[in-house]
């Protein structure tokens, strides 16, 4: 069952570590000093999250099932869920701008069909992007395209204090 462990990531310690680890996500350059103070978080890089795409009205990343297994060796259903959030809580971060930050309120998702090797692509797109929520829904689908989740994730939009 070893081949379920994924080695603990270290958060980045400082904001040079921190950069290269938004460089290892994918996280596009105009991007960076935005993230740079906070990085992308340990779990996005525990789970092997990799950034495509970065906008508040379209989110692509992707995620290896390898590591992000349940006990029968498919992709574990919380897996998809941190994928849905991650992606939905980012664009929404994104909508909000400076001196604003978003936050979870509610996420649901469907599994569609299991998938136990390759990268899964996590698409968000924008629902709605108010001035005090945002709603993406977030399709996950294997390397041949297939749909395998879907979720939905609301953020409430607050100014920072």
């Amino acid at each position: 069952m070893t081949e379920n462990l994924t080695p603990a990531a270290e958060p980045a310690a400082n904001a040079e570590n921190r950069l290269q680890e938004l460089i290892d996500a994918g996280v596009p350059e105009h991007l960076r000093p935005w993230l740079r103070q906070m990085g992308v978080g340990a779990l996005v890089v525990k789970m092997g999250i990799k950034f495509i795409e970065m906008s508040a009205e379209r989110i692509v990343a992707t995620m290896p099932v390898l590591g992000n297994t349940q006990v029968a060796g498919i992709l574990h259903g919380g897996a998809h869920v941190v994928l849905a959030e991650t992606l939905g809580s980012f664009a929404a971060s994104i909508h909000a701008g400076a001196n604003r930050h978003a936050v979870g309120i509610e996420v649901g998702a469907t599994h569609h069909r299991s998938v136990a090797s390759g990268l899964v692509t996590g698409t968000a797109t924008a629902l709605q992007l108010g001035r005090t929520l945002a709603v993406h829904e977030v399709v996950m689908t294997d390397e041949e395209g297939r749909r395998l989740s879907t979720a939905r994730i609301t953020n409430l939009i607050r100014d920072n204090a």
